[in-house]
């Protein structure tokens, strides 16, 4: 049922009730990023951004007058499209994507270069600006097994890629990881699946679950309620964070892709946004602050930076 009902509307964040980006647990009733209850994020199911060129419609103005051609598409770099984030389980780093100085971990390469690579057992991230990214399997002799339009496929990697440039991200989860072996028997196992069979809403979800195991990437696999003990810590600068909470690993996989598909400079002008409105209602100029004043601790008894350093 999970996958067939239509999908929920994303609220921006101005709208959604959020952690305090300070830090300060303040026992004032629950807070929540975003629930994605009963919804579906399969990124080959989204509608793509228009053609960008001068040629082949949807570049040019409306009325057919002069413009200026448009700048030819820049080559992918993570630095400049992806967001850095950490993501928590209660006090425990489960997930880190970090672009920190001499890090090389992020690093794209064509599929062809891929391949050289992999091994089995491998997860295989593809990723292109303005898209979600697509997770799969790498089970050997150049093939992947992967989700791709709510059905589980055995695809070349070449062919599962669609052009885009990708990386094997063992490292961004921090679970530790079944054998090879049993990795790649998780994915084969499941090849066929499709829409109702699936236990799974997207490419990570399903890939992350065949290497770890773990129920928590699967649909209802965890109850949500009480306190909400994910929190996904997004990197505002390099001394500032802003953290949603979520009642299941699930919902915060499905935000962390859409700030990967919209990518960083809209989700950092939506947080500016949430943070610091134009015209701030009465009363609401502590909630747009991200950082405590000069010298003022934060009730877990650090100062800011000092807990901000903990992510790195």
């Amino acid at each position: 049922m999970g996958n067939q009902v239509e999908k929920l509307t994303h609220l921006s964040y101005k709208e959604v009730p959020t952690a305090d980006p300070t830090g300060v647990d303040r026992d004032d009733g629950p807070r929540i990023g975003v629930s994605y209850i009963f919804s579906n994020d399969d990124e080959d199911m989204e509608p793509q951004p228009p053609p960008q060129g001068s040629d082949g419609g949807g570049g040019g103005l409306p009325d057919g007058g002069d413009s200026p051609p448009l700048p030819p598409p820049q080559p992918y770099d993570p630095r400049l499209h992806e967001v850095e984030c950490s993501v928590f389980y209660r006090e425990e780093c489960i997930y880190q994507k970090s672009f920190a100085p001499g890090s090389a971990a992020l690093s794209t390469y064509t599929p062809e270069n891929l391949l050289n690579k992999c091994r089995p057992g491998d997860l295989v991230e593809f990723v292109s600006q303005a898209q979600y990214p697509h997770w799969a399997v790498y089970v050997g002799n150049f093939q992947v097994v992967h989700l791709h339009r709510l059905e589980v496929s055995n695809s070349f990697l070449t062919d599962a890629s669609q052009g885009r440039r990708g990386r094997v991200v063992n490292d961004l989860y921090r679970y530790k990881p079944l054998s090879p072996s049993a990795v790649v028997r998780n994915a084969l196992a499941h090849v066929g699946a499709k829409e109702r069979e699936l236990s799974w809403r997207n490419s990570e979800s399903f890939a992350a679950w065949c290497r770890y195991g773990k129920r928590e990437f699967k649909i209802g696999g965890e109850l949500r309620i009480g306190k909400q003990p994910y929190r996904l810590q997004i990197q505002l600068s390099a001394q500032r964070t802003h953290t949603l909470e979520f009642q299941s690993l699930e919902d915060l996989i499905m935000e962390k892709r859409r700030n990967d598909q919209i990518g960083r400079a809209a989700v950092l002008q939506e947080l500016a946004m949430h943070l610091h409105p134009a015209e701030p209602d009465e009363g609401d100029c502590d909630a747009a602050r991200t950082t405590p004043p000069p010298g003022r601790l934060p009730a877990s008894g650090r100062r800011e930076e000092d807990r901000e350093a903990v992510v790195h």
